[in-house]
């Protein structure tokens, strides 16, 4: 726990724990969106004023880059920890599809992910690139357990690695925003047995689908 004391300022303010406002700061991001999330939103879900926030964290967007590593190493890590747990990549592929959905639908007050809500867009706004980086990222992800699985005898070796992760991406990222229109756990479980079905496309000796280059 790492506890924040404000400069004194006619009067000692009270000390807040930074851990834990920041992690409301996740939450108020989750569920606003970055340019949703107004300073007043934020200090409200966090529990401290402006002068705090700035003293602090220094800006909006270093605390939302900040809630951002906080996600992706609790609730949104789920995927990077199938994709290391599962001896076999297709296991692996179909574990994050199944998290995907469980972990969407289940979240109070903010489903789906908050990596997918990340700003977007063709401009080259500083967080419009660095949300676009962070879906390459998770791509990128993919494609690279693919290619291992392909090693190791687990995926075909004519397989578009990067097709198909980004497919699974699509499906994921889709998931999510379903889950913000309030579709159910059983509703998005029954999107990933879909495309987990597609999955078995991938394995060594299957017929596969034929990839043509536009």
């Amino acid at each position: 726990m790492t506890i924040v004391k404000n400069a004194k300022k006619r009067g000692r303010p009270p000390a807040f724990d930074r851990n834990s406002a920041l992690e409301r700061a996740m939450t108020a991001f989750w569920m606003h969106g970055y340019d949703h999330a107004s300073m007043p939103v934020l200090t409200t879900a966090m529990g401290i004023s402006a002068q705090s926030l700035y003293a602090t964290f220094e800006s909006k967007e270093k605390l939302y880059r900040e809630a951002i590593d906080l996600y992706r190493t609790t609730i949104g890590g789920f995927a990077a920890r199938a994709l290391e747990e599962e001896a076999d990549a297709i296991d692996a592929l179909e574990r994050v599809l199944l998290d995907a959905a469980d972990t969407f639908a289940r979240t109070a007050g903010a489903p789906g992910c908050m990596i997918t809500t990340a700003p977007a867009g063709v401009e080259d706004e500083p967080m419009t690139v660095f949300g676009r980086a962070l879906r390459a990222e998770s791509i990128a992800a993919v494609a690279k357990r693919i290619k291992k699985g392909q090693r190791e005898g687990h995926v075909r070796l004519d397989a578009d690695s990067t097709t198909w992760a980004s497919f699974i991406s699509g499906i994921v990222q889709g998931m999510s925003v379903q889950a913000r229109d309030g579709a159910t756990r059983a509703s998005l479980r029954r999107m990933a047995r879909l495309a987990i079905d597609s999955l078995q496309q991938l394995r060594p000796g299957s017929q596969g689908i034929p990839e043509h280059a536009e």
